[in-house]
């Protein structure tokens, strides 16, 4: 249970880090300005790191082939959006996201 209260608590903590420039997915048509305070300060990713806390938790809690499946189903998802944004961020912030990815890690 510890898993998932402190995934949730760094979900909450990140969405108030984005303030403004939450999006879902990859939104070329309104880029905002990089974040990178907050929980951004920690991870470059501290939402999926959040979602796979809660997941591990709920795994540690309900240990079955199903839950363990889902965990990794989603690790595996969460994965590759993270390297397609990093992609997007890279193109259209440059030198400022280079920087910011030399100071704090990808996942923790």
């Amino acid at each position: 249970m510890l898993f998932c209260l402190v995934g949730l608590l760094l979900l909450l903590w990140s969405l108030i880090s984005f303030q403004q420039s939450f999006r879902i997915g990859i939104d070329t048509d309104h880029p905002d300005k990089l974040i990178v305070d907050g929980a951004f300060a920690v991870s470059r990713n501290p939402i999926y790191v959040a979602f796979a806390m809660v997941l591990l938790g709920e795994f540690l809690i309900f240990p079955n082939w199903i839950t363990l499946i889902y965990l990794g189903a989603a690790t595996w998802l969460f994965r590759r959006q993270v390297l397609r944004e990093e992609e997007y961020l890279k193109g259209h912030y440059g030198q400022a996201y280079d920087a910011y990815c030399h100071r704090v890690r990808r996942y923790f």
